[in-house]
């Protein structure tokens, strides 16, 4: 054999080393996620039985409601007395709209501040 030709198996053979130490470090990466999952999942509650899960009520599936809604008035101050603090008001509820009319952006408008529209002109 010449130098060169073993040279150029001893590349090839630290070559194969290499790739086979890489291959068996990837390995153990992998046997080790699947120890640290099985840990992790006997620490969890076992998963529910058939007779523990959800059912339908009675009166069969839900169905959506399509329904405006419009907010509380906030109370009026009389002139002279101190405004009220958000911890003063109370939970803002809201209540169906007697109108069945969705509301809609005037034409031309981009909808909200900022929005890259043209605007109204």
């Amino acid at each position: 054999m010449t130098t060169a030709s073993m040279q150029l198996a001893a590349a090839s053979g630290l070559m194969s080393l290499v790739l086979f130490i890489v291959a068996v470090g990837v390995l153990a990466l992998l046997a080790g996620g699947f120890y640290m999952t099985s840990r992790v999942r006997s620490n969890e509650s076992p998963r529910p039985r058939p007779e523990e899960q959800p059912k339908l009520p009675p009166e069969g599936a839900v169905h959506e409601v399509r329904q405006n809604r419009e907010s509380a008035e906030i109370p009026r101050i009389p002139k002279g007395e101190r405004p009220l603090t958000p911890y003063e008001l109370s939970n803002m509820d809201s209540r169906p709209s007697e109108t069945t009319e969705r509301p809609r952006w005037s034409k031309g408008s981009s909808g909200s501040f900022g929005g890259g529209g043209l605007g109204a002109h």
